[in-house]
């Protein structure tokens, strides 16, 4: 395999703070319930000073002698937050005000979609961003030369977020952590991406994939780097559609004129383009062996693949297991979120390593999601096998924030519990007590699926509660499938989930939820959901999430325009 300029200084580079980083990781996993105790005082002492910290007691809670009487006062004086409690807090931090939730002023704000109308601005500080964003991020990529050594021999495709998307009142950022931190690493590491920040600037959903694969399929690629494993399966689309036209780019030196990009983007984009036949006849001669172009045949030495695995998004990477070279390691990016990056995968699959030297963390057990006075544990108390919601604080102004989430213990390094991603609190839905889980929905859908032998490109669900029924929205592989057809696969599924929930069994036997209703989408809706989503500005693109059942009516309005017309 030919190797890229820098890569011995890159591999140097990273190896020398990858393995700093991973020594400091190691000695914290001696015994995380010490490293948990620091961390927390050292979050109380950063913030004791502020307005926030004064009103909950800081300087008292810091007094405790013993971690037992710590957390007591703790978990007194700190009721569990959500974003709607810290609103008013960083909106004044916005209008410019100091030392309320943190010393200081926000460095930037990534935003998000929340609960409300209003997204959620999450505060990053100066220091949150350095020792964990950072440090964190070189040991994410040491990672990656400690599975696949020859990982950076080519470029990676990283999708990241716009550098700036707008701008608080006071003049303060808001924007994406990941296109900050790449905009920040040195320039030999910006080396090793196949595209410049200048492509993700690019307004045009499709013209910015087109733009971005057009660049990365003439280089010898051997990493990808994306959350969602749906923009894997979007980025292969838009080569399989405009692969001829990428060719002839290629083989001018162009960038085509019939997608929507600005004058000053192509402008910005010109130096990377130079003729280059020699790769264009390459391209054309494996479409005429292989027809439909793939990443194992355009990139052969390709190494190392990181997206979301956990949750819902193994829809999607069923999908993608045969688009890769079968050197190619395939790891789960890790339970990271705008609210915090709680920590790595340090093995190689799925599971995530919380750091406790960054953050201080707190669970309840998922049995207790009804409880309003549940048992709260701390780290060390995990066990394997069980399930928890986790609650988060950082140094950048989150206190016992609730994160929505439900994670599975899966087992440790050193004495940190490890855990995977399971579902969205949220993405539990219960009209009349029903309590489906969206994991629920997915095994009934896909237990359809095999005794009707349809199969689905994408779907999803949303709770009427008006109608006190569910709608189940359909993209099936076979274009031609009826509304009869589709009908009766909506009640299979309806079958399938009476018999994994009994709950929801019993209330439609009695009626209280009313037969699913079930309806044909559009081929490739997800395509055409996600870019209505983005312009209403229901999250990011480097990190796109969507459950797949819900009871959002803004999202569902989108798919009730994508149905299929008769």
């Amino acid at each position: 395999m030919k190797k890229e300029k820098n890569v011995d200084l890159i591999n140097f580079a990273l190896g020398w703070v990858g393995r700093k980083q991973l020594k400091i990781l190691n000695k914290a996993s001696k015994n995380c319930c010490k490293e948990e105790e620091k961390t927390l005082r050292g979050i109380l002492t950063y913030a004791k000073d502020t307005e926030w910290g004064k009103a909950h007691n800081f300087e008292e809670i810091l007094a405790a002698p013993s971690y037992e009487e710590l957390l007591a006062r703790w978990q007194k004086n700190i009721p569990v937050q959500d974003y709607e409690d810290l609103r008013p807090y960083i909106d004044r931090h916005k209008n410019g005000e100091e030392n309320l939730l943190f010393p200081g002023k926000p460095m930037m704000y990534a935003t998000t979609s929340g609960t409300t109308k209003a997204p959620k601005w999450i505060p990053i500080t100066e220091t949150y961003y350095t020792n964990v964003y950072s440090k964190m991020t070189k040991l994410w990529l040491y990672t990656f030369m400690m599975h696949r050594p020859k990982v950076f021999f080519g470029k990676c495709v990283s999708i990241v977020g716009k550098v700036v998307e707008g701008y608080a009142p006071d003049g303060t950022i808001c924007g994406s952590v990941s296109g900050v931190t790449q905009r920040d690493c040195p320039e030999f590491i910006k080396s090793l991406y196949s595209a410049p920040a200048d492509i993700f600037h690019i307004a045009d959903y499709r013209s910015r994939n087109y733009a971005l694969m057009r660049t990365g399929i003439e280089q010898n690629v051997t990493s990808f780097i994306t959350a969602n494993p749906s923009t894997v399966i979007e980025l292969q689309k838009t080569v399989d559609d405009n692969y001829d036209e990428m060719v002839k780019d290629i083989e001018k030196g162009t960038l085509s004129d019939k997608f929507d990009i600005a004058p000053e983007i192509r402008a910005a984009l010109a130096h990377l383009y130079k003729p280059n036949p020699k790769r264009a006849a390459e391209l054309k001669a494996m479409k005429e062996k292989f027809g439909r172009v793939l990443p194992k045949h355009y990139w052969p030495d390709f190494q190392f693949l990181t997206t979301w695995r956990c949750g819902n998004t193994h829809v999607y990477t069923e999908k993608i297991t045969d688009y890769f070279p079968e050197q190619t390691l395939h790891q789960e990016f890790g339970y990271f979120a705008s609210e915090c990056r709680s920590g790595l995968v340090m093995n190689g699959d799925c599971d995530t390593v919380p750091f406790p030297h960054a953050h201080y963390f707190e669970f309840t057990s998922a049995d207790d999601m009804d409880n309003p006075n549940p048992r709260f544990y701390q780290l060390h108390e995990l066990e394997v096998g069980k399930r928890y919601l986790i609650y988060i604080t950082t140094y950048a102004g989150l206190y016992r924030y609730n994160m929505n989430d439900m994670i599975e213990v899966t087992g440790h390094y050193g004495t940190i519990p490890t855990f995977q991603f399971i579902q969205k609190v949220n993405g539990i839905i219960s009209m009349t007590g029903e309590k489906v889980h969206e994991r629920q929905f997915m095994q009934a859908v896909q237990e359809a699926e095999r005794e009707t032998h349809l199969k689905t490109r994408f779907y999803v669900g949303f709770a009427d509660v008006e109608n006190s029924l569910y709608h189940f929205y359909f993209d099936f592989m076979d274009e031609n499938v009826t509304q009869g057809l589709a009908d009766n696969f909506t009640n299979v599924v309806d079958q399938k989930l009476k018999a994994i929930n009994v709950e929801y069994e019993a209330k439609r036997d009695s009626f209280r939820v009313k037969d699913p209703v079930s309806h044909i989408l559009v081929t490739d809706a997800f395509e055409g959901y996600k870019i209505e989503a983005l312009k209403q500005g229901l999250g990011r693109d480097g990190q796109f999430k969507l459950n797949l059942l819900m009871q959002d009516e803004k999202r569902h309005a989108i798919f009730k325009k994508l149905v299929k017309q008769n």
